[in-house]
């Protein structure tokens, strides 16, 4: 089979290096294309045996299995390039949250399934969310999660759940990250602990943390409970972090699915605007 990745940006290019790193997809079955070439020589360089293609149509053409990794703005620019190219065995895989399966089916004759991925691909770790379109049969979706096995934990989830979901698996790296980080500016501030050694102590508790969740049986829930004795210093200091997160963590989710919303209206205008041209 080969593959085809329309859309070189930072999550494409994850998702090409991870295959390959995996080894379920082999460099010289791979066809990428970029609105900028730049970038999708740049990926070439890192795997040698990658073929750029001149345009998206011969992305489209050439491979099996095609990834559409555009952002929502370019997709309907995307998807009438590729129409007449699509085959009804292609199997297409969204990758852009805002555009449904419903409309994507409609404009292409192909096998459609959207799956958002995690920037922890590139460590073969984290959850890819599978959602499967109408023409995907069993067999179909079994293929399509043997696939993201070999880069990640995947996760069948509903449609209408690709927001929520996407904030936990996908946003979520950043946003540990930036409480990661503002955690030790705060203990550089307040104690004077070197920004070298506060650094250190926070990722190697992250990574710390995570085998213990992953490896050693313990749950979100267990590990508080065996870190927090009652009136120790850890117990006060969840009080607080419960008192201070849970208003923020509310309001993160009604931000991303209020910019959803935005993006969804503007992905559909895109498409009700070309249909008024043809």
């Amino acid at each position: 089979m080969k593959f085809g990745f329309i859309g070189t940006g930072s999550m494409g290019s994850n998702l090409v290096l991870a295959f390959v790193q995996s080894y379920a997809m082999q460099p010289d079955r791979i066809i990428v294309s970029n609105r900028t070439r730049d970038k999708a020589e740049r990926l070439a360089l890192d795997c040698p045996g990658i073929h750029v293609a001149d345009h998206n149509r011969e992305t489209a053409k050439k491979a099996d299995c095609i990834f559409l990794c555009v952002k929502p703005g370019d997709f309907r620019h995307v998807l009438d390039e590729i129409q007449d190219v699509v085959r009804p065995d292609h199997y297409v895989i969204s990758i852009t949250s805002p555009v449904m399966i419903r409309d994507l089916e409609e404009h292409l004759d192909a096998k459609i399934a959207k799956v958002i991925p995690s920037i922890c691909h590139a460590s073969l770790s984290g959850n890819s969310l599978l959602i499967p379109g109408t023409r995907f049969s069993d067999e179909d979706t079994q293929w399509l999660y043997q696939l993201f096995s070999c880069i990640s934990e995947p996760l069948y989830i509903d449609e209408a759940h690709t927001r929520a979901a996407s904030d936990l698996a996908s946003c979520g790296p950043a946003f540990l990250a930036n409480i990661l980080e503002q955690w030790i500016q705060a203990a550089i501030k307040v104690t004077g602990l070197p920004e070298e050694t506060a650094t250190s102590l926070v990722e190697q508790m992250i990574v710390g943390t995570g085998k213990l969740l992953t490896e050693n049986g313990f749950t979100l829930q267990s590990l508080q409970d065996r870190v927090a004795v009652p009136g120790g210093i850890t117990r006060e200091g969840l009080y607080l972090l419960d008192e201070a997160f849970i208003p923020y963590f509310t309001r993160l989710f009604q931000l991303t699915h209020m910019k959803f919303s935005e993006d969804l209206r503007k992905v559909q205008q895109s498409f009700q605007r070309a249909e008024k041209n043809l």
